[in-house]
């Protein structure tokens, strides 16, 4: 076999496995979206993806990593809805909340799914690639959070030995904060509250925290400087 053939076998082999994956990823989102996570088996999934059982697990180990294949999709997506619409607000606890209102929305469109995403996202096998891959877009949005609080905080002259610390662990609150807002419904505790009001009102504390924090540790600092 040539050089060519063996690139023109490798080529085609790489385009089977691509068709493959993305019939997994259609057949498992169709099936997730018609009958919720608990109600969909791997066998229905590679029924409808119309290949076999065992191929399937070559692609994802599991129906809760299938799960998160589609699932990282979605919260990819927000995230890059959130970076164009952040950059139309001044206020830092409205671009907050635009920065995590995408995920919200995208998440009430399913909360069961939603629930079984962030359990499987936070208690999965660590060795799974999507379990992965979604743990980066957490952190990505952590990032992007913390970025923007640190921007604000610089046009306020709050530039502190401890910005990036302060500012890091403001995402990760936000997180935490959004997290439990999108698992509320697994609860039951209180019906019929409205989530974006709830969360606008726990963002516009961390983000108090987060400058009062580095207003006080400024001032600590100059005071050390003197």
């Amino acid at each position: 076999m040539t050089a060519s053939q063996r690139s023109a076998q490798v080529g085609r082999r790489a385009r089977g496995m691509q068709d493959k994956q993305s019939r997994i990823f259609d057949a498992a989102a169709a099936l997730f979206a018609e009958k919720g996570f608990a109600r969909v088996t791997t066998q229905q999934i590679s029924d409808r993806a119309d290949i076999a059982a065992g191929t399937l697990f070559r692609y994802a180990s599991s129906k809760g990593e299938l799960l998160l294949m589609v699932y990282n999709a979605d919260f990819r997506a927000a995230l890059d809805l959130a970076e164009h619409r952040a950059r139309a607000h001044d206020d830092p606890v409205e671009t907050v909340l635009e920065i995590i209102r995408p995920t919200v929305r995208s998440a009430a469109r399913n909360a069961e799914n939603t629930i079984a995403y962030q359990r499987e996202l936070l208690f999965g096998t660590a060795s799974e690639k999507y379990r992965a891959e979604g743990l980066a877009l957490v952190a990505r949005l952590e990032a992007m959070i913390a970025d923007r609080l640190a921007v604000d905080a610089r046009a306020r002259g709050l530039d502190s030995a401890r910005l990036e610390e302060f500012s890091r662990s403001a995402g990760r609150s936000v997180f935490a904060v959004l997290h439990l807002t999108l698992a509320r419904p697994a609860t039951g505790a209180h019906p019929g509250y409205d989530p974006l009001a709830d969360l606008r009102a726990q963002i516009a504390q961390i983000v108090a925290g987060f400058f009062a924090a580095l207003h006080a540790a400024a001032n600590s600092e100059q005071r050390r400087g003197n």
